[in-house]
Parts: C-alpha cells; sequence; structure tokens
C-alpha cells in the first residue's frame, strides 16, 4: 500500500503529532553544535504551518534510558527551530500528561509547539501501549518525517502510527525512501558501492544482501584488511577481524559467481601508531612489516577506486576510507569524496562518519542524496523491514 504524504491530508485547524530525528549534538553550554538535522525538517514544519495545522513536535535525543537528564533536553532546538522558521516554536517540559494537554489545547492553527525528549519515558523504547495510546490521545493526525529512526520500533514510530488511522509520511521521509528506492530499486548502471569504515562485522549483512546487485564493490578502511588478509595478504599489524574471515571468503565467492567486481587497496599508507604526530609511508601490499598497521588508502588505490566511481551510473557509499579524522589519514577518504562528488551519476551517501567526511571535503553539495539515517540506512541496504515505515504502509 502506497504511502501518504503530508501534502495529500488536510491540516487545517488539525491536531498533527510530528515524530522528527532532532538527535543533535550539543556543546558543554547545552547549545546545538550541528543543526542539519533540525534544518531538514524546516520544510515539513513550514508547510504544517502555513496549512494551519496545530503542530506539535516530537524527538528522542541520546540515550536517558527513562530517567531525566537535563543534559539531554530537546528546549535548546526549540530556539533553533524558532530562528530557523522565523516563528516561535512553544516548548513543553514533558511529552506526555496534563501539562502537555494544556498546552497542546492551547496551540492555534499555524502554531507549533516542542515536545520534551520522548526517551525520558521509558515506555519510548519498550514500545509500551499505555505511553503510545498517550502520545496518540493528543492528537487527530500522525506524521513520520524521522527516516533515521524508522528501523526501531518504538512507541512514537510505530504504536501511534497503529492508534492514529489517519496518518502520512513527511517531505523527508519520502525523499529519503524515494532516493534509495532510486538507488537500490531501479538504479542506473553500472551500480558501485563504497565500503569502508572499521568493521566489515558492522556491514556482512549488508554484503550479504547486495554483493550479487552490484556491478563493483570498493572496499578500503579497517574492514579492507580482513579482505585481504582473507585472500592471503600480509596485514602486518592492522587490525584484522579474524572471526570474519570465513564470511568474507563466502562473499567473496558469491561475487566471482555473480561476475561482480570487488576491488581491494593495492597500495596502503602504514605506521606504527594512530597519531598526528606518527611518520608515514606508502607501501605496496604484501609488503606490511610487522608492527605497522594500514591506516589509509593509498595512491595507486586512489587511482584504482577514481575510475570506477567516475563511470558509475550509480554510487551507494558508507564508510570512510582510513583515519581521516588525522589529517595524516585523510587523503583516501578526501580524494575519494572529490571523486564521488565529480561523477554524474546518481550518488547517495549515508553514515555518520561518511557524511562528516564529505562535508570536510566540501563537497556535501555536489552529492545527489545524503540520507539521514544511520542504522535505518543500513538496515534497508540488507533488505529488511523498516518498522516505521512498515507502519505508515498500513
Amino acid at each position: 500500500m502506497p504511502i501518504k504524504s503530508i501534502s495529500d491530508i488536510d491540516l487545517e485547524g488539525k491536531k498533527v503529532l510530528f515524530r522528527f530525528d532532532f538527535n543533535v549534538p550539543l556543546d558543554e553550554n547545552g547549545k546545538v553544535k550541528d543543526d542539519t538535522r533540525i534544518c531538514r525538517a524546516v520544510p515539513t514544519i513550514r508547510y504544517a504551518m502555513e496549512h494551519g495545522a496545530r503542530s506539535i513536535l516530537a524527538s528522542h535525543l541520546g540515550r536517558p534510558k527513562g530517567e531525566r537528564r537535563p543534559e539531554m533536553s530537546l528546549k535548546p532546538v526549540a530556539e533553533v527551530l524558532s530562528k530557523l522558521l522565523d516563528k516561535n516554536v512553544s516548548f513543553v517540559d514533558d511529552c506526555v500528561g496534563p501539562e502537555v494537554d494544556k498546552a497542546v489545547d492551547d496551540l492555534r492553527d499555524g502554531e507549533a509547539l516542542l515536545l520534551e525528549n520522548l526517551r525520558f519515558h521509558s515506555g519510548e523504547t519498550k514500545n509500551d501501549p499505555q505511553f503510545a495510546k498517550q502520545l496518540a490521545s493528543l492528537a487527530d493526525v500522525y506524521v513520520n518525517d524521522a527516516f533515521g529512526t524508522a528501523h526501531r520500533a518504538h512507541a512514537s514510530t510505530v504504536g501511534v502510527a497503529e492508534l492514529i488511522p489517519e496518518h502520512a509520511a513527511g517531505f523527508l521521509m519520502k525523499e529519503e525512501l524515494d532516493s534509495l528506492a532510486k538507488a537500490f530499486a531501479d538504479p542506473a548502471k553500472p551500480v558501485t558501492a563504497i565500503f569502508g569504515g572499521a568493521k566489515v562485522s558492522d556491514k556482512l549483512g549488508v554484503l550479504v544482501h547486495i554483493v550479487d546487485k552490484l556491478d563493483i564493490i570498493l572496499i578500503g578502511g579497517g574492514m579492507a584488511n580482513t579482505f585481504l588478509k582473507a585472500k592471503g595478504v600480509k596485514t602486518g599489524a592492522s587490525k584484522v577481524e579474524e572471526d570474519m574471515l570465513d564470511e568474507v571468503g563466502k562473499i567473496l565467492a558469491i561475487a566471482e559467481q555473480k561476475d561482480t567486481r570487488i576491488i581491494l587497496p593495492i597500495d596502503v599508507v602504514v605506521s606504527d601508531k594512530i597519531s598526528a604526530e606518527a611518520s608515514t609511508e606508502a607501501i605496496t601490499l604484501g609488503e606490511i612489516p610487522d608492527g605497522r598497521m594500514a591506516l589509509d588508502i593509498g595512491p595507486q588505490t586512489i587511482a584504482a577506486f577514481t575510475t570506477p566511481i567516475k563511470n558509475a551510473g550509480t554510487i551507494i557509499w558508507n564508510g570512510p576510507m582510513g583515519v581521516f579524522e588525522i589529517a595524516k589519514f585523510s587523503r583516501g577518504t578526501m580524494e575519494i569524496a572529490q571523486a564521488v562528488g565529480s561523477t554524474k551519476g546518481f550518488s547517495i551517501v549515508g553514515g555518520g562518519d561518511t557524511i562528516r567526511a564529505i562535508k570536510q571535503a566540501g563537497v556535501a553539495d555536489k552529492m545527489s542524496y545524503i540520507s539521514t539515517g544511520g542504522g535505518a540506512f543500513m538496515e534497508f541496504m540488507e533488505g529488511k523491514t523498516l518498522p516505521g515505515v512498515a507502519a505508515l504502509e498500513s
């Protein structure tokens, strides 16, 4: 069943409960350090305000584990929203209860109210029916615009949708699902995936699910070490997941059988420690001495990866090529980011480290789509059903 969009619903005069992902970093003074997720929610909120909705905004922040933690309050988010919308967004010090009921009843058409952190109540993460019922009682309409939490079967992502018959996706949720469908359901070929990061185990499910759906897979970062060792390459002191070697062997065998090219590093930047003061050198694989570890892909690998990236019809990227937070080990990630940014193909990027990397490289605006989902992005790639999306389809 197709998911309704917020634009398919008459909002005027209705109380609308919105689930957003305002899980943003706060500094030591309690101010928002990065407002990207808040900015991505603004089009949906502005549309609701302009169409006369009485908007009730809900989100979590951090992992307070059912306890009231002042340092995880959403109050700073209300201040940022008020500035971005150029309209006051009021704030209430809880998300259920008499104080919240009154604040919602006082809303007028076109106004917005931000509730306190949903996870201050343990019923949120437990999808407690009573907590979901309290949230649902606030509104006539439910709109989920939080793709980043769509993989969680929580009260505000699943329970409420089951209790409010009129529900829809916000603009960001629709964008995410449409872009992911474009990358995975009917992609322009050739389809090239770039995987990096520290561990194969973090991406094993994804690799197993999509290895036969891709034309080329480029593997860098720490996870490349396990692939290389599985092929019998000497990896020195590089971190290798020994318990993943058999699984990696199976993936390599499937790729060969399905004619999917897996391209691994041919040279790496090595050091004896992860430090800005470390001495480094680029060496050919198979020559990594004991006591030294691979911390970035080398210049020959960058060149080998760049060609398929530039020729790709679709690019999917998750995970950096090395320890890019340290300048000496950032070249691989930065140059791959530049290559993805310059391709004419459709590029979709997901995962916190990867998003930080493309921003550091100054090419975020050159990506076709940047997913706000970390875990949700990965689980979508694994072919898993996202509970928050399924609830909107019901």
